[in-house]
């Protein structure tokens, strides 16, 4: 009986640091928005959000959280709950230019490649084709 006490408690324990995640905005860009109480409030730098909070990022807006010291930044157009989004912003993403290549530096060098035409065509050397 001490045994499925200890774990329901440690289970209790876990969830509850699991769910009471909360997320401190540190920088907001353009129109980012909180569904509370039925309606949508800004966000604004300072605010504390849950991890069950639904927000909304318009076109060209971010949001950076930090949670601890972890910090996520939600890209524009994303909606969902705050703890969902973090995680899908965690994920690795591959940003930066691509390598350039200067093509005006390099030579191209090709060998004649023999085609049934060029094999016929040095058949027919000695005769006058235009003439057929």
């Amino acid at each position: 009986m001490k045994k499925i006490l200890f774990f329901a408690v440690l289970m209790f324990a876990l969830t509850v640091c699991v769910f009471a995640q909360s997320y401190t905005v540190q920088s907001v860009t353009g129109r980012v928005q909180l569904e509370k109480n039925g309606s949508r409030v800004d966000v604004k730098v300072g605010d504390t959000l849950s991890g069950d909070a639904v927000i909304y990022t318009g076109i060209g807006a971010s949001v950076v959280l930090k949670e601890g010291d972890k910090t996520f930044t939600i890209k524009a157009a994303r909606n969902g709950k705050v703890s969902e989004l973090a995680v899908t912003a965690s994920s690795v993403s591959i940003s930066g230019n691509v390598a350039k290549t200067d093509t005006g530096a390099v030579t191209r060098t090709t060998a004649q490649a023999s085609t049934a035409s060029a094999r016929a065509s040095d058949a027919a050397q000695e005769e006058d084709i235009a003439a057929e």
